[in-house]
């Protein structure tokens, strides 16, 4: 590196939004021992690059505003002049509130494929919202830097790419708060949460060995299927060679494995010297395998935390959305992935789950209906992150009581009341002491629900929307829907 030269982040970029009400960081690279000056809103401090050329330096917080100019500069070397120093000027940077949107295939669905593209993104330019869209990139360490155009301001065309639930997330929350708002999509779609995930936070959890036993098996199979695919493509050549019609041989596709800590290394840990409102998440498909998804709220509460731990700003908020309806296939098990989340939601502070059991698509794992997705994640948002009296949750199971030849369950969060959505109250079993489980008729009474079964003299169990694609409509009076859940678990 020439002396004078100055290397930012790709992360800061022209058209950013710095998080407001925290110091700006401001960060890069320049030849060992050189001096950089960094000026922003009328404040200018200096550093000297470290032995490894790194150099970071810390500007005093501010209120939201903006468009301004951000100056790093070079300081010129002994003796030179100032015709071999290096400026780098930053413009139309804004002071907001930043969120990073992350997960896998629902929340990378691109505006574009929503169902209310049609009428949002004609109407997508937004100057006060931010998109900074992460290329997909897989690492066996922690890279300095990020793969990406950088920011851009949100247009039809900026937002068309980009994912539909943060999109909207984003939008509301403009709109409600009066604030810039950047968003950054670091999103693939098929991934585990376990690839999202340092290794080393993995490997201090001894309950998350049989993970990495799991990964073990996977990868030998994964290994065996590319050996015959190889196989096979072979004998096929040397059919083709010999005159031949090449063999047939049943389809097998090739699977595609993001080892733990790959995608946090490549997409993730880039973002963390940035200053961040919040994370919004959307995963866990990828997870629902009958052998992992027991495991899931083990990995994700890591995860949870390790992201706060790297980030180094105490506990931002964490949102995300409960894995919709689908006709999965008998090796998945979508409920107790649900229920995984559910128990995340309870036990790890200053997180919120948006319940979406109503809004899926059965017959396809990715529903179109984003805008909904968003505005709930939205509401969450504005209750944990900017302080604002209002529902966000849905009713949430509390409690069982066996009341004789009925059960009664008790809800949290169930804002104005309890309500059965469409007639009839549906999605409720109950089981005895052998653990059965049958269909049960539910009422709502108050601000419980009381199951019976006809035949069951004796209720123990209930649970409520227990299937991968199960019917049921219990919501709040605020229209949010109450989770699936298992008094059992």
């Amino acid at each position: 590196m020439a002396s004078g030269q100055v290397t930012l982040p790709k992360v800061l970029s022209d058209h950013m939004v710095v998080q407001r009400n925290l110091p700006v960081h401001v960060w890069g690279w320049a030849p060992p021992g050189e001096g950089v000056m960094v000026s922003f809103r009328g404040e200018s401090r200096g550093t000297a690059a470290g032995p490894l050329g790194h150099w970071s330096i810390y500007l005093k917080p501010g209120e939201a505003g903006g468009p301004f100019e951000l100056t790093v500069k070079g300081t010129p070397p002994l003796g030179g002049t100032d015709a071999a120093v290096q400026t780098i000027t930053l413009s139309d940077v804004l002071v907001g509130d930043v969120w990073v949107a992350s997960g896998q295939s629902n929340m990378e669905f691109a505006m574009r494929q929503a169902a209310t593209a049609g009428e949002d993104l004609p109407k997508a330019g937004n100057a006060k919202i931010r998109l900074l869209m992460v290329k997909k990139k897989t690492s066996d360490y922690p890279l300095d830097d990020l793969d990406t155009q950088g920011w851009a301001a949100s247009t039809p065309e900026t937002a068309k790419e980009f994912s539909a639930v943060a999109w909207y997330f984003a939008r509301d929350i403009e709109q409600r708060e009066h604030v810039p708002v950047g968003v950054v999509d670091s999103t693939w779609g098929g991934t585990v949460a376990e690839a999202w995930t340092r290794m080393t936070a993995l490997g201090e959890n001894a309950a998350l060995a049989p993970l990495f036993v799991s990964w073990g098996q996977m990868t030998e199979r994964e290994t065996d299927a590319l050996a015959q695919q190889k196989d096979e493509q072979r004998q096929r050549d040397e059919a083709k060679a010999a005159g031949n019609p090449p063999p047939e041989f049943p389809w097998h596709p090739q699977m595609l494995t993001w080892g733990p800590g790959e995608l946090w290394n490549g997409m993730i840990a880039p973002l963390t010297p940035m200053a961040i409102r919040g994370v919004i998440w959307y995963q866990g498909e990828s997870n629902s395998a009958l052998a992992r998804a027991p495991y899931y709220q083990r990995i994700f509460s890591t995860m949870i935390e390790d992201w706060r731990h790297e980030w180094h700003q105490g506990d931002f908020p964490f949102l995300f959305v409960q894995i919709s309806n689908f006709k999965s296939n008998g090796s998945e098990d979508w409920a107790e992935l649900r229920d995984q989340q559910l128990k995340t939601m309870q036990e790890v502070r200053k997180t919120a789950m948006a319940v979406t059991i109503d809004i899926g698509n059965p017959d396809n794992v990715h529903p179109t209906d984003k805008v909904d997705v968003g505005l709930r994640l939205a509401r969450a948002a504005r209750a944990l992150s900017y302080g604002e009296n209002v529902a966000y949750s849905g009713p949430i199971y509390r409690q069982a009581t066996p009341e004789g030849s009925a059960i009664r369950v008790w809800f949290d969060g169930a804002a104005k009341g309890l309500a059965a959505k469409g007639g009839e109250l549906t999605g409720f079993e109950v089981a005895g002491a052998d653990g059965v489980f049958m269909p049960g008729t539910a009422t709502i009474e108050g601000d419980t629900v009381v199951v019976t079964s006809d035949g069951l003299m004796e209720p123990k169990l209930v649970r409520y929307g227990w299937a991968n694609s199960p019917q049921c409509n219990l919501f709040d009076g605020e229209g949010l829907p109450a989770s699936p859940f298992s008094s059992t678990k």
